[in-house]
């Protein structure tokens, strides 16, 4: 959690590390019937769209930045707004991380904008994204 009065530019969220598997992304898509095969069909999806394991659904990466920004946050204010985009698959047995960096900091508007991230373990940004957050 970080203090209102400490927060400067260039600041960096701690990271959370992620090792998605199977079982998560089953009952992840499950309660958002999500039933693109690519999250939970280990053949079709190898097979069939080729790709190298099962996929990790886009929303869950922005529930990780949400995370990261929620708790580096803590109390001391609420998230106002996070825009993200998937701009490269994540897979099962991959670990991925998400973090992010204070690249403005309104004292006056007490509002905070955030560069978010989630990387993979090749230090590949999959998912960039902007987090405003009000103090």
């Amino acid at each position: 959690m970080t203090k209102v009065n400490q927060i400067q530019v260039g600041d960096t969220l701690p990271q959370r590390e992620f090792k998605p598997d199977s079982v998560q992304l089953f009952l992840y898509n499950a309660v958002l019937f999500n039933a693109h095969r690519i999250h939970f069909d280990y053949p079709y999806t190898t097979e069939a769209e080729n790709y190298p394991d099962l996929v990790v659904p886009g929303p869950l990466l922005g529930d990780w930045l949400n995370q990261c920004v929620n708790e580096w946050l803590g109390e001391k204010g609420h998230l106002a707004s996070i825009d993200y985009s998937n701009r490269k698959a994540a897979y099962v047995g991959e670990t991925l991380y998400s973090g992010g960096r204070v690249i403005s900091y309104n004292e006056e508007e007490r509002e905070v904008q955030i560069e978010v991230f989630i990387k993979n373990e090749a230090d590949e940004i999959l998912a960039p994204g902007l987090a405003v957050v009000r103090m």
